[in-house]
């Protein structure tokens, strides 16, 4: 067991895109809308929070490597049910930002998790997953719909 050598690969831009969904009633939907919680703007707060964790991954899954990240980005999308969370991280690196991505899109969620829970004990996180990673050696992944 250990970190894998990526010593003798090539730098290349490496990106990848994961998603995550928080589901809300339609009450708490509203609320973040109108930006209307007691702890604050939900979506701004949770948008940090996916930031710096994608640049904490190695801090948080032991076996990451250290990457100096060029751009993450975490967007949302307002939905009937819930909350869509889709992170995006760029590096020029050795070795890809899958896990950035996945990690920058699961700490939002429970971010707006941890805003919410006092108006439901019911929220949900699902559908954590890669949705697309582009560059190095395995070349392109885009998730099959």
């Amino acid at each position: 067991m250990g970190m894998i050598d990526v010593g003798s690969k090539d730098i290349t831009l490496r990106t990848a895109k994961a998603t995550a969904f928080v589901k809300l009633d339609a009450k708490i939907i509203a609320k973040i809308r109108n930006n209307d919680m007691p702890k604050g703007n939900v979506l701004e707060s949770a948008r940090i929070a996916g930031i710096l964790a994608a640049k904490k991954t190695p801090e948080l899954i032991p076996l990451c490597h250290n990457i100096e990240l060029n751009k993450v980005s975490v967007d949302f999308q307002l939905e009937t049910e819930g909350i869509r969370i889709e992170s995006i991280v760029k590096a020029s690196a050795k070795t890809g930002v899958e896990m950035e991505a996945i990690v920058a899109s699961f700490v939002a969620a429970i971010t707006i998790y941890d805003m919410c829970k006092m108006f439901s004990k019911s929220i949900e996180i699902t559908d954590v997953y890669l949705i697309e990673k582009l560059g190095g050696k395995s070349g392109v992944y885009k998730r099959k719909a």
